[in-house]
């Protein structure tokens, strides 16, 4: 089997399930701290900032997280923008919340609250309103360019399957007949993006537990998967998929390195 030397590893579902414990997960970190592996928690969650994932990773699931360890979408974006702009480009009208705002501002880019923009920037916002879609279609008419924090329709709540970040993106494309550039996993900017903090290892595995969006974000980025079934997918759906996950595992207990 390849020895790794870095994991990018997915949260809920494979490190926790909403606010349940995973204890397979909490000895898995634990095993690659002891045998100095270097990891990071790849999230697609832009509404957080590292430091509050860190903490709710550290106090509510006693699993000692710095917000170095974290990759959310949020930075991933900021990332992809700082990456992709010139001198001129450096507005930014933002449909989001906290984590994306500062993500964002720490990067250096300016946000305005009305047209024109340089780049429309959407994840999820649950104060989102007509005037912000309306606001975003003129950027986005006018020239800005589109992303897309991620593109998740859904969000697993006790309530239900609540709108997710994909929804008010699709809200946008619609009104601007516009495709969005999206960074989140399955897509391969936040993948770039956190190999690239990981120094750009020779041998990194993604780790997650839903097909559509961790392991599809491995086989994008060209690394070796590794999907445990502790959350979304099952082994009755991964045996119907054409391009297998490189690894499976009931949990990560059973994963040995």
């Amino acid at each position: 089997m390849t020895q790794y030397d870095a994991y990018l590893i997915d949260l809920d579902g494979t490190i926790y399930q909403g606010k349940n414990k995973i204890p397979a997960a909490k000895r898995f970190i634990e095993r690659l701290q002891a045998a100095n592996i270097p990891y990071l928690f790849v999230t697609n969650n832009a509404t957080k900032t590292p430091a509050e994932v860190a903490y709710n990773l550290s106090v509510n699931h006693d699993i000692p997280t710095s917000p170095q360890q974290v990759y959310t979408s949020a930075l991933a974006t900021a990332d992809y923008l700082d990456q992709h702009t010139d001198d001129r480009q450096h507005s930014v009208y933002m449909i989001g919340e906290e984590g994306l705002k500062v993500a964002l501002d720490d990067a250096g880019f300016e946000l305005v609250n009305d047209t024109p923009a340089d780049f429309v920037v959407v994840g999820l916002d649950r104060q989102f309103n007509y005037e912000k879609l309306v606001t975003a279609t003129l950027a986005i008419q006018q020239g800005a360019q589109f992303i897309a924090t991620n593109a998740d329709t859904n969000l697993p709540n006790e309530r239900g399957m609540l709108p997710g970040a994909g929804t008010l993106v699709s809200a946008v494309k619609t009104a601007t007949q516009t495709d969005p550039t999206i960074i989140a996993k399955p897509a391969l900017p936040i993948m770039e993006g956190a190999l690239a903090r990981l120094g750009h290892p020779k041998h990194a595995v993604m780790v997650g537990d839903n097909y559509n969006t961790d392991i599809l974000a491995g086989i994008n980025a060209g690394i070796d998967t590794l999907l445990v079934y502790t959350g979304v997918s099952t082994p009755e759906q991964i045996a119907e998929v054409d391009i297998q996950p490189t690894h499976t595992r009931p949990d990560l207990d059973a994963w040995t390195f």
